[in-house]
């Protein structure tokens, strides 16, 4: 039996009720209802948003998941790391254009493979509490040799943790998400110039909507993160 947008909106206004969540919470929930009906099963929701990012966190997991990772690392290819990060990002259609030149330019040298592959690996897999590993990853971008674009944007920050680890990082789109925030009515602490307050927050915010949605049953960050982009990005304008 198919799910006509009435019955999407009387779903989004009976779950509103069961679940006390404020008025602009529900009026972004039944948005994201009228696109999908089906919410994060709906077939068009898969095609549209889920199925390529998912692609290519399965096309991560199989070159460079950690076992494979740390191998390369102790063969000293730090450049096929490199590229390989690149190439899957390259799939999708996460950063714009020049940031995606920015960073294929900036490990295109040895010593900047070497730095992205040793920092990236850190950043997924290394010690030390989120926060610390979180800033030194921005620190090995930020010293990542540079052309004429800067490497250092919020989704360069935080797309190849995404990929990689969708169960636990989220990527940031700063625009989109302010807007999705403050529709939502959420107080996104937001700065321009790279701080972990800021993700730390986009995480908190990924927290409060992954409680407020559990009866659609978001998978992961995948599925928070499309929300996000639902909400507030002009390509779903009503």
């Amino acid at each position: 039996m198919s799910i006509t947008r009435y019955d999407a909106a009387r779903r989004a206004a009976h779950a509103g009720r069961r679940t006390g969540i404020s008025t602009s919470a529900l009026r972004c929930r039944r948005k994201f209802l009228r696109f999908f009906p089906k919410g994060f099963r709906d077939e068009g929701y898969i095609g549209w948003e889920r199925e390529y990012k998912w692609e290519a966190y399965e096309k991560w997991n199989e070159l460079l998941n950690r076992t494979a990772y740390h191998l390369l690392l102790q063969q000293r290819q730090f450049s096929e790391i490199a590229n390989q990060a690149v190439k899957i990002e390259s799939r999708t259609n996460l950063l714009f254009s020049f940031e995606k030149m920015a960073i294929r330019d900036a490990v295109k040298s040895p010593a900047g493979a070497r730095r992205f592959a040793e920092g990236l690996f850190d950043f997924l897999h290394g010690s030390g509490s989120p926060e610390n590993k979180f800033k030194r990853w921005i620190e090995t971008l930020a010293a990542l040799p540079r052309k004429q674009t800067r490497v250092v944007t919020w989704p360069v920050i935080t797309v190849f943790g995404f990929i990689a680890q969708p169960d636990r990082h989220i990527f940031l789109k700063p625009n989109v998400t302010r807007i999705a925030a403050a529709e939502y009515g959420f107080d996104f602490h937001y700065s321009s110039k790279p701080f972990f307050e800021t993700y730390a927050s986009l995480l908190e915010f990924a927290a409060v909507l992954n409680r407020d949605l559990r009866d659609l049953k978001p998978r992961d960050m995948i599925d928070i993160q499309s929300f996000i982009w639902i909400i507030g990005s002009d390509e779903f304008a009503e």
